[in-house]
């Protein structure tokens, strides 16, 4: 073993990728182990070959000769043939490890396996006492469970909810598995091992409540013992009520009308005879409103007013008001609950995540309600759905204010998906939730828009994103992102073949061919791709570009069709060579497009400069995302000619703009790190200015503010260079590469870039608000412009007015245009000069 003060060196050994990483990251985030993992006895044994210090085992109890393998082969080892182990079990009752020095569930790895290594660590190594037996491996979490001896089987030990269950029947210890467990069977104690076995526990008092057993037999320490799991089936029962009841009102649409279908629903499943529901947003000024209503009864009632409902006030105010199961309470006068003749009703309000109010639920029944055991639970599980129909509606409509809102589709646009993906994010890493997005992307889209017109096109997303829609559940986002592209999160996954079963859905649901407004038909199909959270990646970002990674594979392999990100590596590691093979080609066939995207003076919000972006238009495989390409380009080193013949081509062309318009837009061209190191650099640009005619003074370079010193080793003279020369220098995504204060200053930059991550979050997060201001106060104090990235709403363009951000540049603009579109922008600007219309910067 290592030196005491050393680091602790812990094995992880279990053939689960999940739970390896569970526990690596749970240890690693504490800091204080060094780690080593295997997932096989092969692999262990070549680890252990080289003899680590180790100081404790943590193992995954998985069944399997090999895993049992892997223990010989560690306990083999004389230097590790005390090594204490700590097991990881799975969150259902087992038989707990005989040479466990601790042990604990899956679901506790977070929270205790820190704790239980270090224990292991500094337990002594020689014999110790044995502890008592822990019965806990027998038993369901919260299970109502008892001891007893054999073979009289007298009841020695009891859990809290077997004592809970027999409250009043005086102690549980004590008496025999015979009086207090009547097996249906008719079958005498003790009983062989079994699990779901009909059984009824019997009070002292002859009530019997009806449920079913697990038995288990257990030998520990020489002593035998008989350990039994008492499930009550009633509250099976009410949980199952509950859980059919939210399945179906999940199917319902979240706008009035679903809301109405949800109310009648839940009258039906739960047999009422009146349901009601109220909005009641707090930053309406209307007052409560009535969205659903629902009366079984006979004849027609007249509901009053809201200010008349005193139980509503009440309701509004927070308070659950429930009277369920006692018909002879005398109940607060209340002209509803009066007039429908109620003998047992509920009021329970709608409240957010943040417990806020939204509305009220009021449910009610002209009998004495028996079943309140299934009914209270069920109305308040139902509670939670209209609660979240609300807020959707809520956020529907603040969205179409605040520009959150596809107009053409009526789905969450590119900003609010991504709010949302970052949520999600955040609540799975919270509760270890597994989650899939998906990237759909219509087959041809550009042929359609050429050959048939944009209303055409028009149409056609619009039923797409209909059958996207119908394709998922209520609790599912699903986005336009861009274009023809659309993206969804699929939540509460419990198997990776659920997600592929709705992939399948949507691509046999694009089969069936469109119909168009004139009558004709349309086939149009899709390419999906799909990545998991946390398998594939634990960031939005990546999770996106692994989806559009397995989306391209999906094109590939014939269109329509779904692929999953990385599912083969070998294939995945196929497809990359292939794509990086055509990319060699790509200059040389013209397949390489340069886009332009606006930069607009914050004041005036007019023209000032333009930044270059690469596109690849591949031939069969259309469009593909700079995010994906670039990465390989880097890799492969075809950055360097990709790169100079980017800059000679925008060179050009705003040399050629600058004839036509007179404007001396600025041009930006990014620099990679690849580009960066190339002793030529100062040269290639000079070369690109003298054969384009483009004066330095209008070329601005990009270079990523993550890129330092450290990767390349000459970037401060480099760059020193490029500005002697005349050419301006700009640190691009500022904000995400941690670059220090005393670095920033050294470089010759002219403006800072804010990073778009720090931007769409302004009137979100007051944090990056707080970095966007000290941002644009540190680079105007340093005597460099800021430009403000990623600007895509209004509240985002006064807030950075406010705060004195020089220039912008964003969707809010305008989108990355190819040559022709920008060059129709610019006339459109000169026409609307000539006329008075705009007022030149």
């Amino acid at each position: 073993m290592a030196p005491a003060n050393g680091p602790d060196g812990v094995l992880i050994f279990t053939a689960r990728r999940d739970v390896r990483r569970a526990v690596f990251d749970a240890l690693d985030m504490d800091g204080d182990f060094v780690l080593l993992s295997a997932r096989d006895a092969a692999q262990l044994e070549a680890l252990l070959a080289d003899a680590p210090p180790l100081h404790v085992a943590v193992i995954g109890a998985d069944a399997g000769p090999d895993m049992a393998q892997g223990l010989r082969i560690l306990r083999a080892s004389p230097a590790y043939a005390s090594l204490p182990l700590v097991y990881v079990v799975d969150d259902v009752p087992g038989i707990a490890p005989d040479d466990a020095i601790a042990w604990l569930r899956q679901g506790a790895i977070g929270a205790e396996l820190a704790q239980r290594v270090r224990a292991a660590i500094r337990m002594p190594a020689t014999p110790s006492v044995p502890a008592p037996p822990d019965w806990r491996f027998a038993f369901d979490a919260g299970a109502a469970w008892v001891v007893a001896t054999t073979p009289d089987g007298c009841i020695v030990e009891s859990g809290a909810a077997m004592e809970r269950l027999c409250a009043g029947d005086g102690p549980v210890q004590g008496r025999l598995l015979s009086e207090c467990f009547i097996l249906a069977s008719g079958a005498a104690w003790p009983v062989p091992d079994g699990d779901g076995m009909p059984c009824s526990v019997r009070l002292r008092d002859g009530r019997e409540i009806v449920g079913e057993i697990d038995v288990r037999h257990l030998a520990v320490g020489g002593r035998h013992r008989i350990a039994v799991a008492f499930r009550d089936l009633r509250a099976v029962e009410t949980a199952g009520r509950a859980l059919s009841l939210l399945a179906v009102l999940d199917a319902c649409p979240s706008d009035d009308e679903g809301l109405g279908e949800a109310a009648a629903m839940l009258a039906d499943a739960l047999e009422l005879d009146v349901v009601g529901v109220w909005s009641a947003l707090p930053e309406s000024d209307s007052g409560p409103e009535v969205v659903a209503r629902i009366w079984n009864g006979d004849g027609t009632v007249s509901w009053p007013a809201a200010d008349d409902l005193p139980l509503l006030k009440l309701c509004l105010g927070g308070e659950v008001l429930l009277r369920l199961g006692d018909a002879h309470a005398s109940p607060p006068g209340d002209p509803l609950v009066d007039s429908l003749g109620l003998a047992s009703y509920a009021w329970l309000p709608l409240l957010d995540e943040r417990r806020s109010v939204l509305g009220a639920l009021f449910a009610g029944r002209r009998r004495p309600s028996g079943d309140t055991a299934v009914l209270g639970p069920a109305l308040r599980a139902a509670t939670s759905r209209f609660a979240a129909a609300l807020e959707l509606r809520r956020a529907r409509e603040q969205g179409r204010e605040r520009g959150l809102v596809d107009a053409l589709t009526g789905l969450p646009n590119r900003l609010l998906f991504n709010d949302r993906l970052d949520t999600t994010i955040r609540e799975a890493a919270r509760t270890g939730e597994l989650f899939a997005t998906l990237l759909v992307d219509l087959d041809r889209f550009k042929t359609i828009n050429e050959t048939l017109g944009h209303a055409v096109g028009d149409q056609v997303l619009t039923s797409v994103a209909k059958r996207l829609r119908a394709s998922v559940r209520a609790s599912d986002t699903v986005a336009r992102y861009a274009g023809d592209e659309f993206t969804l999160i699929l939540r509460h996954i419990i198997k990776r073949d659920d997600v592929l079963r709705i992939a399948e859905k949507i691509v046999q649901a694009m089969e069936v061919p469109l119909a168009l407004a004139d009558g004709s038909e349309l086939q149009a199909t899709v390419s999906v791709g799909i990545s998991f959270f946390p398998d594939d990646a634990v960031e939005g970002e990546l999770l996106l570009r692994h989806a559009d990674e397995a989306m391209y594979g999906a094109k590939s392999l014939g269109r329509n069709n779904y692929q999953v990100y990385a599912a083969n590596v070998d294939t995945a590691q196929q497809q990359q060579a292939e794509l990086k093979a055509r990319l060699r080609h790509a200059v040389r066939n013209d397949e390489l497009r340069v886009f332009y995207q606006p930069q607009v003076d914050a004041g005036s919000e007019d023209i000032v400069g333009m930044e270059a972006l690469v596109r690849w238009e591949h031939p069969e495989l259309g469009m593909i995302s700079p995010g994906f390409f670039i990465p390989l380009a880097e890799a492969s080193g075809l950055i360097v000619p990709i790169g100079e013949w980017v800059l000679r081509t925008a060179c050009a062309q705003a040399k050629a703009w600058e004839d036509r318009y007179g404007l001396g837009l600025r041009l930006g061209v990014n620099l990679s790190a690849v580009q960066l190191m190339q002793p030529n650099l100062a040269a290639v640009v000079a070369g690109a200015l003298r054969d384009s005619g483009l004066q330095a003074s209008q070329l601005e370079l990009e270079v990523t503010e993550s890129i330092s010193v450290k990767t390349v080793p000459h970037l401060v003279e480099t760059l020193d260079a490029l500005h002697a020369m005349g050419c301006r220098i700009a640190i691009d995504d500022f904000g995400t590469g941690a670059a220090s204060l005393d670095y920033l200053r050294r470089l010759p930059a002219d403006r800072i870039k804010i990073d778009q991550s720090f931007v769409r979050n302004i009137g979100v997060d007051p944090d990056d608000e707080a970095i966007v201001r000290a941002t644009i106060d540190m680079a105007h104090r340093l005597k460099r412009g800021v430009v403000a990235e990623g600007v895509e709403i209004e509240q985002h363009l006064h807030f950075l007015r406010a705060n004195g951000c020089d220039e912008l540049q964003g969707y809010l603009f305008c989108r990355p245009l190819p040559t022709p579109a920008f060059e129709k922008l610019l006339g459109e600007r000169e026409r609307l000069v000539a006329e008075g219309q705009a007022v030149p910067a």
